[in-house]
């Protein structure tokens, strides 16, 4: 049994990290969200509702779990109180949060500097969200940034003042109008809501441990846009990999014993950068509205490719992963003929890794191998061995491509519809 999971997308964001956390979160103790900001959206479905979480930790739902938002997190205060309110409304207490006092802090100054800096860059634009996440990140690395320690101290108001000048100057620089000295006064109300749930989660984190509770580490986004490791520059500010969970929480690497790999049947990816097995067609088309492929955070419809065993393989080395969940398995019901992607051609090369030039790998021409599709409703089945043979058939040969066991897969969006094949905590 795993006493910690890490639950990894293991492509370019949107596997279905929520709703396979909150899953895995009935069995544990504490649940981290180890990275990131509200520009994650997790969808989760049980008891015929919808819940979109863009800060909270999946397992927010259950009063008898702890759920940290770690130190690697940049978190828009404004944001996370509309979010605790929204999942108050029906029904939920939310009085099992902690925050940590070393995550950084989101200001309105970050949302409008973002904003300014992807209009200044035309053509080379990353298409971010635009909340801020960038110019929060980079404050941090700067050593400039505001962290909720701060956040909730009695100095805030003169740190807040000295940053808010320093970040008018780039604002009016960059064509901007500054942000009022009076923009104060409503953080001063919500920090006083945030004050009791801010504390030191890296010595809360490691007690858990000590005591034998059983931890499961979320992030937001995919490997493939972690800030090392993705297709660079159009890439996310931190580290959604399995690397990130060290960094992110304070928990030691050799205390990590499971790492889960959030995988679609197909791939999806938004915003800009190469796609090699993109397609760009009806059935492209098809799989976007089966699957509803928008954005939960910006509602943008997602570019739809292939499965790409070349993507899954890098991120299986790179995050060190230790088993698959497939998701929206029967989101490919209907299709005759299904693609894998399993090697690129390079300037007449075959390759079986992603190069680091973008140019390089903009000119990757994906190879096939055809596996026969299946039209049978599988929404509804409870194991493996229901079923149809070419829907086994197709998750074998994702499971062989890859090299690591598959230990549950989805057939629909309610948590119930996970089939769990090997225990995972």
């Amino acid at each position: 049994m795993n006493k910690t999971v890490v639950v990894i997308g293991s492509q370019w964001g949107d596997e279905g990290k929520g709703k396979i956390t909150n899953y895995l979160s009935e069995a544990a103790d504490v649940i981290v969200r180890f990275q990131g900001g509200d520009n994650a959206g997790h969808t989760i479905v049980f008891d015929n509702n919808t819940y979109k979480l863009h800060l909270l930790p999946s397992g927010i739902f259950d009063e008898n779990k702890k759920n940290i938002m770690g130190n690697g997190m940049v978190i828009n205060p404004k944001s996370l109180i509309k979010e605790l309110e929204d999942i108050r409304s029906y029904g939920f207490k939310c009085n099992n949060l902690y925050i940590s006092d070393r995550a950084h802090v989101i200001f309105d100054y970050h949302k409008v500097l973002d904003v300014l800096i992807e209009e200044s860059l035309g053509d080379l634009k990353i298409g971010t969200t635009k909340k801020g996440i960038g110019p929060a990140y980079t404050d941090k690395v700067s050593r400039i940034g505001i962290r909720m320690a701060d956040f909730v101290s009695d100095d805030f108001e003169e740190i807040y003042y000295k940053h808010l000048a320093l970040k008018n100057k780039e604002i009016v620089r960059l064509g901007g109008e500054p942000i009022s000295k009076d923009s104060l006064k409503e953080y001063l109300v919500i920090r006083e809501i945030i004050k009791p749930l801010v504390c030191d989660t890296i010595s809360l984190i490691n007690e858990e441990h000590k005591l034998g509770s059983k931890i499961l580490f979320e992030g937001a986004q995919g490997a493939l846009l972690d800030i090392d490791y993705g297709t660079y520059p159009y890439v996310t500010s931190s580290s959604p990999s399995s690397a990130g969970v060290v960094v992110g929480s304070g928990l030691g690497v050799n205390k990590i014993n499971e790492v889960l790999g959030i995988v679609k049947a197909y791939t999806t990816r938004v915003g800009e950068g190469p796609f090699p097995s993109e397609l760009n067609n009806s059935l492209g088309d098809h799989i976007r509205e089966v699957g509803h492929e928008y954005g939960a955070t910006t509602n943008r419809p997602r570019r739809i490719g292939w499965f790409d065993s070349v993507l899954l393989n890098y991120s299986s080395m790179v995050n060190g992963l230790t088993g698959l969940a497939i998701m929206l398995l029967d989101v490919l019901t209907g299709i005759n003929e299904l693609q894998i992607c399993v090697s690129y051609t390079l300037d007449g090369k075959i390759i079986n890794s992603i190069p680091a030039r973008l140019k390089d790998f903009s000119r990757c021409k994906p190879n096939y191998i055809s596996l026969p599709g299946w039209s049978e409703d599988i929404t509804n089945v409870k194991s493996f061995d229901e079923l149809p043979v070419n829907a086994k058939n197709y998750l074998r040969k994702i499971e062989e491509l890859v090299g690591v066991e598959i230990k549950c897969f989805s057939v629909g969006p309610d948590r119930e519809q996970t089939i769990i094949m090997k225990e995972i905590i």
